[in-house]
């Protein structure tokens, strides 16, 4: 493996581990046994890595949601499509954890992150158009599809935030990946009013594959919240 990609790899490694913000040039250096002036002779600083590690996420999702345009999608390509995109969401972690403060410190990533959100959106909106094909869902007017599209591109993006904070009480907790494809659930729950009859019990049934496990905060009146979504 040529020394570039062995920085670029040791660098994701490192900034999911332990956060990009407490991995300097010189921890990445160190990790891979090479001088920091090596490294400098690849990237100029940490931010031309972090660009770069974020175009390898990009082409990954684009080819995770590449859409047939041939046929409608059937329940196991929906399946594909949110595992992958969780799986992604995992391996590239460090990214969604601390979003808005990368995308401030680098305007490139700006640029190119909004227009990967509007791909993003777009492949969205074209697998409920599929969904609508296959009978899976019923046909929803633009706006809507549109609206729906956003709802779970939110629930993805932010979902890894949502478990950070749920799981504050333990600040040693460390995310599993089990955890973060629970994120699958919110978003199926979100197609549950617009499902046909004829594949209600097979979402559902899928759905319950991912229901949360978190930790009970609330009690009241003896309704316990076991899931986020759903009262037992």
């Amino acid at each position: 493996m040529k020394t570039r990609d062995k920085i670029l790899l040791s660098s994701l490694e490192l900034f999911n581990e332990r956060g990009e913000r407490n991995i300097t040039t010189n921890h990445i250096a160190a990790h891979l046994a090479i001088s920091p002036g090596n490294l400098y002779y690849h990237f100029r600083n940490k931010s031309d890595i972090i660009y770069e590690i974020f175009q390898e996420y990009e082409k990954l999702v684009d080819y995770y949601l590449d859409i047939p345009e041939d046929r409608a999608i059937t329940l196991e390509d929906l399946t594909f499509y949110l595992e992958s995109v969780f799986d992604g969401l995992w391996s590239y972690r460090f990214f969604h954890r601390d979003l808005e403060y990368l995308l401030d410190s680098d305007p490139r990533l700006r640029q190119d992150y909004r227009e990967f959100t509007n791909r993003c959106l777009a492949a969205i909106d074209r697998i409920f158009g599929k969904l609508a094909e296959g009978g899976i869902i019923a046909p929803q007017p633009a706006e809507l599809r549109s609206a729906m599209s956003l709802n779970v591109w939110l629930v993805i993006t932010n979902w890894m935030a949502f478990l950070k904070t749920a799981h504050a009480a333990d600040a040693q907790a460390n995310l599993t990946l089990t955890e973060l494809k629970q994120g699958i659930y919110q978003v199926l729950t979100l197609e549950l009013p617009y499902l046909t009859p004829e594949y209600r019990e097979r979402v559902l049934a899928l759905r319950e594959k991912y229901r949360p496990t978190l930790p009970e905060t609330t009690e009241q009146s003896g309704v316990r919240l076991n899931a986020v979504g759903g009262v037992a």
